[in-house]
């Protein structure tokens, strides 16, 4: 693969949440991560170089996802809708995590279908990654009868993740939590439901179930759609150190008030960002891009933070070595600015007036994706290969 150099570029937002931002204006990948970040002297020409003009734009990680509902490839069968994956590509989004494949047709939901499933899903989507995106299928659904046996059993098959607790026939802390112990022993990362009830066959869960329970990823703390009350919220917030995310598909007004109050606390770095997609909401590509705006604007929370919360902190999380611009780390990132018309100047700018940025560019291990998103609105300044 060609080197490819980044240069030009106006803002460097890390999704590091501890140096949200970082000096310098060129970038540098080689064999798909990130190799050198810097001034203008690591520009370079060559047969093998691609160099790409920023124009003084804006470079962020790729977005994460952390909440779909996967199911085969680029097809959504609750909403009939093909390509919802490359749609998300278009929204920036460049890892999606599986929160379970629970709308899959006549999903089994015995032990050994559960696992079947979850296995299936897992190497179909990393042998044929949709639009490329770096979609972790296989999540888990945690259904009656499974034991501490089918989670090794799992991990040897390179699953990893548990989809939302309550989705399946294990709905209650005293069934969940050895499941979840079982699930921790073997290096899975959990989510759990937290809310009111989803689909037909999911349950209401509370503060105290998910207390009890002990996943990694309160998922969609500000609901799926309904959201457990502020004062459940707090609970959540004082009395545990859980990823908590909020979704798109969720209260608006609940998550003005996560983010105001993680603030207060210092807890910002605990806060991560996912669709909740497909659901009965229906699929939102710019998804991610709109709950950046939400938290940036009407929350009024720094936009390079924001940044953070979309692609750093979910990497924390799940341990993945993507989603900050690092070197070492893997090249998935975006070139984006303020969009045309836009009362800001820059895409960190359009984030706090609640504009979505254009995006001109979409990298995934230092290939470039789409050189204009059919889903946001044209940059001001577009990047362009040289």
């Amino acid at each position: 693969m060609a080197k490819v150099i980044i240069k030009n570029i106006g803002t460097i937002a890390t999704g590091n949440i501890a140096a949200p931002i970082a000096e310098g204006s060129v970038i540098v990948i080689e064999d798909k991560l990130i190799k050198a970040i810097g001034g203008e002297e690591l520009v370079e020409e060559g047969a093998d170089v691609k160099v790409i003009d920023a124009n003084g734009a804006t470079v962020t990680p790729g977005l994460w996802d952390t909440h779909v509902h996967m199911t085969s490839g680029d097809y959504a069968p609750r909403q009939k809708t093909l390509d919802y994956i490359s749609s998300a590509l278009h929204g920036g989004v460049t890892t999606m995590i599986s929160a379970g494949e629970c709308h899959y047709p006549g999903r089994p939901k015995d032990p050994v279908g559960t696992k079947a499933l979850a296995i299936v899903s897992h190497k179909s989507f990393k042998n044929a990654p949709p639009a490329g995106v770096k979609a972790h299928g296989g999540a888990l659904i945690l259904e009656q009868g499974l034991v501490e046996k089918d989670f090794e059993e799992l991990k040897e098959q390179g699953v990893w993740i548990v989809g939302e607790v309550g989705l399946g026939s294990v709905k209650k802390p005293e069934d969940a939590a050895p499941m979840v112990e079982w699930a921790h022993k073997n290096g899975f990362k959990v989510q759990m439901h937290t809310g009111g009830t989803s689909i037909p066959g999911s349950s209401t869960v509370t503060a105290d179930d998910v207390i009890k329970t002990k996943p990694d990823v309160v998922s969609h703390i500000n609901g799926g759609p309904t959201a457990i009350s502020l004062k459940e919220v707090d609970r959540i917030m004082d009395e545990t150190q859980f990823a908590m995310e909020i979704v798109q598909c969720g209260n608006p007004k609940v998550a003005d008030y996560v983010a105001r109050r993680a603030e207060e606390k210092g807890q910002l770095g605990r806060v991560i960002f996912g669709n909740d997609a497909p659901s009965g909401t229906g699929l939102i590509p710019l998804g991610i891009l709109r709950n950046m705006c939400q938290i940036a604007s009407v929350s009024e929370i720094a936009p390079e933070v924001v940044v953070c919360m979309a692609t750093g902190n979910p990497a924390k999380v799940y341990g993945l070595n993507t989603g900050t611009v690092e070197v070492g780390k893997e090249a998935d990132l975006l070139i984006m600015d303020a969009p045309m018309g836009s009362v800001a100047e820059t895409a960190l700018e359009a984030f706090s007036a609640g504009d979505i940025p254009g995006l001109s560019m979409a990298l995934i291990d230092g290939k470039v994706m789409f050189s204009k998103s059919r889903n946001t609105p044209p940059a001001k300044r577009a990047a362009k290969e040289l």
